[in-house]
């Protein structure tokens, strides 16, 4: 009974893990939160204890624990999607496999390497949120207007680009009118899209097309 109460105490640092690992992605508002990094920690370390300690000694121990690795990419290929031409979700899927490795440690009694994981996960999320490690985020627009007095060029001047990614051409009577798509690094606000449209009379419509 005193042994189970240890293997207990292992679950309990397991669960205490989970749950700073678990915090940290819930401040971001990430797909997977405290809950399921919590699990995911605890039912390893309980998965490692039993790899350990259920099996006789002739048996293979180490098959449980690696089975662990193969059910948690499951898990994670759940949380990852394919959506607007972006990959979402490998980031969280990553930090679910990496605590479960947490887990492990923690079920083995290997606090120290179970704590030092968890404060280099949480560390390296936050030190990667820096702006420096950032990639640039651009902005998809829709533009219609007429092709008047260099109106192309000042279109590219307002939002910062030097080329459009597609490009349609029409005549309508006496008008040239372009449909333009472009990508810009500016965050446009539905209130500065009012203002561009109304200082540029020449404009027709503006659609912003977010990417998140």
């Amino acid at each position: 009974m005193i042994e189970e109460l240890w293997m207990l105490f292992d679950i309990a640092i397991s669960a205490l893990l989970g749950f700073a690992i678990g915090l940290e992605r819930k401040i971001r508002m990430k797909e997977a939160g405290i809950r399921t990094h919590t699990i995911v920690c605890v039912g390893s370390a309980l998965m490692m204890i039993i790899s350990m300690h259920a099996f006789g000694p002739n048996s293979d121990t180490a098959r449980v624990a690696a089975q662990i690795v193969t059910g948690i990419g499951f898990l994670g290929a759940g949380i990852i999607v394919f959506k607007k031409h972006e990959v979402r979700g490998l980031t969280t899927a990553a930090g679910i496999w990496a605590t479960a490795g947490v887990g492990m440690a923690a079920g083995a009694s290997m606090y120290i390497l179970a704590v030092g994981s968890t404060l280099i996960l949480i560390l390296s999320q936050c030190i990667f949120r820096l702006k420096i490690f950032k990639s640039k985020k651009t902005f998809s627009v829709n533009i219609r207007f007429i092709q008047e007095n260099g109106a192309n060029m000042k279109i590219k001047q307002i939002f910062g680009v030097d080329r459009f990614n597609h490009l349609i051409i029409e005549r309508k009577g006496d008008m040239i009118i372009y449909s333009a798509t472009l990508n810009t690094e500016k965050e446009l606000s539905s209130n500065k899209l009012n203002e561009i449209i109304t200082s540029n009379t020449f404009i027709y419509s503006i659609e912003r097309c977010d990417n998140d």
